[in-house]
């Protein structure tokens, strides 16, 4: 059955919920729908309590390490932590108390070529079983292709069921943001959650655009129960009115029950 995923997004050290197409390099046109005045550790609190597992912490850009330690260390192994991961770093951030290390950017060069090779070398160093990958992507053509840099650089890596296949086998989890809804409160890819469903043979975590309390239940029958959701910005947790945190923890008790 689809869980309900929490997740911790830090910009300049602060928690925010921000539209992911709206990211850039220098800053310009960042649109942000939330900025707590809570640390992350508060928010990782919180998820400790309600016993919610399976979570990320996402440091979108530089300033954020402090932040996330903090979060790591309030809930130790019970968050996955992503953003600047690459083989230097991946150790330490596990040593900090994160369950898993969420990597996309360092897998791909400059120009957007995925690596394998660096991809194996990630598996040497931390074991795949406590590696997410993160295919976050935008809509390409009929389908979809992985996009790196905080969602702005396009990749030669599309996620079709070759890819899902064969990338399954490196690692623990699979994490997609749909870059072109993320933020938006406008509704799901369902599409794209349909897709998850029929070809991750591991476990998936969606996000982007959740909206209403019923999404729960739709990714739940588009994905056979097989992708959980992440919430964000329609969370009255962020300071969204659409759905109530209280609601998406009774569901994944009930979920736990079944």
């Amino acid at each position: 059955m689809t869980k309900f995923r929490p997740c911790i997004d830090l910009h300049n050290g602060s928690v925010k919920q921000i539209v992911g197409s709206s990211l850039s390099e220098d800053g310009s046109g960042l649109q942000t729908n939330f900025e707590s005045h809570h640390p992350a550790a508060y928010y990782a609190n919180i998820y400790k309590k309600d016993d919610l597992r399976g979570g990320h912490v996402i440091k979108l850009g530089a300033g954020n390490d402090v932040a996330a330690r903090e979060a790591l260390a309030a809930y130790p192994g019970g968050l996955q932590l992503g953003g600047g991961i690459c083989r230097e770093n991946a150790a330490d951030w596990l040593r900090a108390g994160a369950s898993h290390i969420i990597v996309t950017s360092w897998l791909f060069d400059s120009e957007g070529h995925f690596l394998p090779r660096r991809l194996d070398q990630l598996v040497a160093e931390v074991g795949k079983e406590r590696l997410v990958l993160d295919l976050s992507c935008r809509g390409r053509g009929d389908g979809w292709g992985v996009a790196m840099n905080r969602w702005q650089t396009p990749t030669d890596l599309n996620v079709d069921a070759g890819t899902i296949t064969q990338l399954a086998a490196s690692c623990d989890e699979f994490l997609v943001h749909a870059a072109d809804v993320e933020g938006k409160c406008e509704g799901i890819d369902q599409r794209l959650v349909e897709f998850l469903g029929q070809h991750c043979p591991i476990p998936v975590t969606y996000a982007g655009g959740a909206y209403a309390f019923e999404d729960l239940a739709t990714v739940d029958r588009l994905s056979g129960g097989k992708v959980d959701l992440t919430i964000g910005s329609a969370l009255d947790l962020f300071g969204g009115s659409q759905i109530r945190y209280a609601d998406c923890v009774a569901w994944n008790q009930r979920a736990i029950a079944l």
